[in-house]
């Protein structure tokens, strides 16, 4: 059978089964243009059910496109804390603020003027385009990808954008229009996340297209998809020093370009610093004992994080010094400084740990 026939079979057999399948989502409760947009972002790199939670509380703070565009960013970012990858939050507000200005406050509705937004690339537009729209537009993804490189049983890297670009016209060919656009968008995804699953053995026995498979039929399933392997992570040892002086600990905002730009962040230090270099980076050091360490994995860069707990006698310049509860509420601070942040709430909720005394 030719590509295009199994493709067509696909359409209208996940249409029927995602139509009496699907999983319950906040999301797709209310498809509306705005709501998909909103999860798709959220679910950029993000597991569904980490992303529930925060997309309720956005929601319910920033119903709409204009409300997104008035938030005052800090606001926006601690609405996005611990969702990570923050430029995505950054980017909606400025899609908003376009969408105010050129578009009336309301999504457009063709994927190419989607496109034209911060933030918005093929896929996101082809998802908003057919879920909210009705477009016969694809949403390729890595779940899309792998549900394909099975089906058809081919062996480019799908790493590559001739790739995705190969299987999202293939799939244009035969997409449907109307609420149908929107249940096969829906039903491949569903289909790569429960069934044809990237981790662990597909279940075949379940999956709807298991006629029409060539990799099922032939038992290569495992092979795909075919994906040329990352490049290894760079390890970055660095040093985090959290500051107090009373009751107030000293946080400050990182450079508006680069990892982590714009948020807020516990003073740190390249290396992996002992006691004595640590304290004798701070003026007024009093005592200096150490809070554990932590690594966090970035895309391209590993974070492995030693930390150390100082005690100062006032308040140093060029940070910002603030209470638990008021880091708590106001100020974002990236995922990465997890560890050390929820040290800091023990801390400041149960007194004052072992010192070292570095002063005598």
């Amino acid at each position: 059978m030719e590509d295009r026939e199994i493709l067509k079979q696909t359409a209208a057999l996940l249409v029927d089964w995602y139509a009496a399948s699907r999983r319950v989502l906040p999301w797709r409760e209310s498809p509306t243009p705005y709501h998909v947009w909103i999860s798709e972002i959220m679910l950029q790199q993000t597991r569904i059910e980490a992303v529930i939670p925060y997309y309720s509380r956005f929601l319910a703070e920033l119903p709409d496109v204009k409300a997104l565009a008035e938030c005052e960013e800090n606001r926006l970012l601690k609405l996005w804390e611990g969702l990570g990858y923050y430029s995505r939050a950054r980017n909606l507000q400025k899609a908003a603020k376009q969408i105010m200005t050129d578009f009336s406050g309301e999504l457009p509705r063709k994927a190419e003027e989607l496109k034209k937004l911060p933030g918005i690339g093929d896929y996101t537009a082809g998802a908003i385009a057919s879920i909210a729209y009705g477009e016969p537009e694809p949403a390729v993804d890595g779940n899309v990808l792998r549900v394909l490189s099975r089906l058809l049983a081919f062996d480019d890297d799908i790493m590559e954008q001739k790739t995705r670009r190969r299987v999202t016209e293939a799939l244009r060919a035969v997409y449907p229009s109307g609420e149908a656009a929107a249940l096969l968008t829906e039903g491949i995804m569903e289909l790569g996340e429960t069934v044809c699953i990237p981790s662990g053995e597909a279940k075949c026995s379940l999956c709807p297209l298991r006629d029409l498979c060539r990799a099922q039929k032939a038992g290569t399933v495992d092979r795909y998809p075919v994906k040329a392997a990352p490049k290894p992570r760079r390890i970055e040892e660095r040093t985090v020093l959290l500051l107090r002086c009373g009751e107030r600990w000293a946080i400050r905002r990182r450079a508006g370009k680069g990892l982590l730009a714009g948020l807020w962040e516990f003073p740190n230090e390249p290396g992996a610093l002992g006691a004595d270099e640590a304290s004798a980076l701070i003026p007024g050091a009093l005592h200096c004992a150490p809070c554990g360490e932590a690594a966090h994995i970035f895309t391209h860069v590993e974070w492995h994080m030693h930390g150390w707990l100082i005690d100062c006698d006032g308040e140093l310049p060029d940070c910002v010094w603030v209470t638990a509860a008021e880091l708590g509420e106001v100020y974002p601070l990236p995922i990465a400084f997890r560890f050390f942040r929820k040290y800091l709430e023990q801390e400041a909720g149960h007194g004052r740990a072992d010192k070292v005394d570095k002063t005598k």
